[in-house]
């Protein structure tokens, strides 16, 4: 099906993409499935983490929306959490730095008084054909962002988290599946996998539940700010369902792991890619 060529820097804007991605803000309907439950959700701004804070809120949770510095998309993803009847509460900042993730989960427990769901879920990718690319500052910035954050994100939640609590890590089909021109990247979705399978046995006994969920090619602006032109015109068309998906595919996974449906899965990984399997 394909899109348009298209370029932006990184992180990208999600109002400048051609299409813009769906992210289910004039689709998805909430049921009460979080109703007065807090979450925390990192990469809020835009793609996946947007979905997740508009079906959050639909269903009846307040989101804390963490985001880099995409100031405008921030700002549109809180006005959809306000017009659901919830509260939303911003905090730029990078994420890579662990100070900052500690002042993103003490701020939410300010603002909310606990955190009842977190959505580790920002994250850095490059494209790039020859290793010698790949700069030290770049591999360890993947790491920190991807693992590091998610990592420090859990330290800091976990104090304040009940019996039931949730936390989400996303993973990608680039956990098995590697794409060899992401492969920084790749390796960060392998390890929140298994991350999220040690963190389910460790909490268990608290009552946490940890799960990840492994999304396929998903149209964000990470495509346009992290691939060349060529690429994204055909990103997606080689999945099974011979396109890629939109955000808001997405959100009703993370609304299963996130609510009590999802009561007795824990240390699973939930794959929404398009037909592309995953071991």
């Amino acid at each position: 099906m394909g899109f348009p060529e298209q370029q932006q820097k990184v992180p990208g804007v999600q109002s400048q993409m051609t299409p813009v991605p769906d992210c289910g803000e004039h689709s998805y309907r909430g049921s009460a499935k979080l109703e007065g439950k807090a979450a925390v959700i990192t990469g809020g701004d835009s793609g996946i983490g947007r979905a997740v804070a508009i079906a959050f809120a639909r269903e009846g949770a307040d989101v804390l929306i963490s985001y880099l510095d995409e100031e405008s998309d921030a700002l549109e993803v809180a006005e959809w959490v306000e017009r659901a009847g919830r509260r939303a509460v911003l905090v730029p900042g990078d994420l890579s730095d662990p100070a900052h993730c500690r002042a993103v989960i003490g701020r939410a427990v300010e603002e909310f008084g606990t955190v009842d769901v977190l959505v580790s879920n920002a994250a850095y990718q490059m494209t790039h054909t020859d290793l010698s690319e790949i700069t030290d500052e770049e591999f360890a910035y993947t790491f920190a962002l991807n693992v590091g954050a998610y990592f420090h994100l859990v330290q800091a939640a976990v104090p304040h988290m009940r019996p039931g609590s949730s936390i989400i890590g996303s993973s990608s089909v680039n956990s098995d599946m590697p794409n060899p021109t992401l492969a920084p990247y790749a390796a960060t979705k392998a390890a929140i996998s298994n991350l999220s399978a040690s963190l389910a046995q460790l909490l268990g006994e608290k009552g946490i539940r940890v799960n990840s969920v492994a999304p396929g090619p998903i149209w964000t602006p990470l495509i346009p700010s992290t691939m060349p032109p060529e690429k994204v015109a055909e990103f997606g068309d080689n999945t099974p369902l011979g396109r890629a998906g939109q955000p808001a595919e997405l959100a009703s996974a993370y609304v299963l792991l996130a609510a009590d449906d999802g009561s007795y899965i824990s240390g699973a990984r939930l794959a929404v890619t398009g037909g592309r399997p995953i071991l």
